[in-house]
């Protein structure tokens, strides 16, 4: 037998929040319900659901004009890292995400870690394009210099 439910959550190959979804009913009864992901079809969570949703559409909204704002604050921004160097123009060690983290945050611009998509350290001078993922799937670059000290 299945039963209808509607989802207070996103669930993985099954929906998305807000979805009414046809489940067997056991998976509603002993998954779904007790982990508050999913409940039954009634007005009333119909209206919990759409006050949901706009929350979370107006929550993202806010988040991509901030991202947006970030991005044009990242593009106009440009990090000069100097470095020790040896013979030949050899970096000693690297330029690795937590430099430039650092070197931001001198700048005033806060980002997590994960937010950089540096996928190796920087061991050489020159010019660099580092790519910055945002939330909302906003992308921007970032220019970095590693110049000799």
């Amino acid at each position: 037998m299945a039963k209808e439910v509607i989802l207070l959550n996103e669930v993985e190959g099954l929906g998305t929040e807000g979805e009414i979804v046809q489940v067997a009913e056991g998976y509603a009864r002993n998954y779904l319900l007790p982990k508050k992901m999913a409940a039954a079809v009634t007005p009333a969570t119909r209206r919990l659901v759409e006050k949901k949703k706009q929350e979370r559409i107006a929550r993202e909204t806010a988040q991509r004009e901030e991202s947006e704002a970030l991005v044009a604050k990242l593009e106009a921004l440009s990090i000069t890292l100097p470095v020790k160097t040896g013979e030949g123009g050899k970096l000693f060690g690297s330029v690795t995400a937590s430099d430039l983290l650092d070197a931001l945050d001198k700048q005033g611009v806060k980002l997590d870690k994960k937010q950089l998509n540096l996928t190796a350290p920087i061991r050489e001078l020159g010019v660099f394009d580092v790519p910055v993922k945002l939330p909302q799937d906003v992308e921007a670059t970032l220019k970095v210099w590693v110049v000799e000290e």
